[in-house]
């Protein structure tokens, strides 16, 4: 059989859970999950953990939040006053907006929270600041 290992393409079935076991993504409904080892295309813990295995196996593994999406940054939290937004945006809790920064670069931001004078936008990834466990199972190395 073949071992995966860095350079190799790769197929995965995953199931990805939060630590209170709720599930926040899964191939399961889906193709299995197509990458490079080596590309930086995934998680790299998640990337580490395929390389040896054989198609068929199956492994589960823990990420920390810190070696996932990092941490969760408050000052990544905004309140805007609603005057601030065009009048055809019409912002609902849990959209994700894309805004632009001083310097020009894009970030994508959710709507967590909506009152009469604000809108508050989340910059921080929806997975920062959250342990994660995966399911893994290699399907397939090309």
């Amino acid at each position: 059989m073949t071992q995966a290992k860095q350079g190799d393409k790769v197929k995965v079935d995953y199931t990805g859970k939060l630590k209170n076991g709720s599930v926040f993504d899964s191939s399961a409904s889906r193709e299995p999950l197509e990458f490079m080892i080596g590309n930086g295309q995934v998680i790299p813990d998640f990337e580490d953990a395929v390389v040896g295995m054989n198609p068929g196996d199956s492994k589960t593994i823990e990420i920390p939040a810190v070696r996932a999406y990092g941490p969760r940054h408050e000052d990544l939290v905004i309140a805007i006053d609603r005057e601030q937004f065009p009048p055809d945006i019409n912002p609902e809790v849990g959209d994700q907006l894309q805004i632009s920064q001083p310097d020009g670069r894009a970030s994508v931001v959710t709507v967590t929270d909506i009152n009469d004078s604000s809108v508050t936008l989340d910059a921080n990834h929806p997975l920062a600041g959250e342990d994660l466990t995966f399911d893994i199972q290699l399907v397939e190395v090309a």
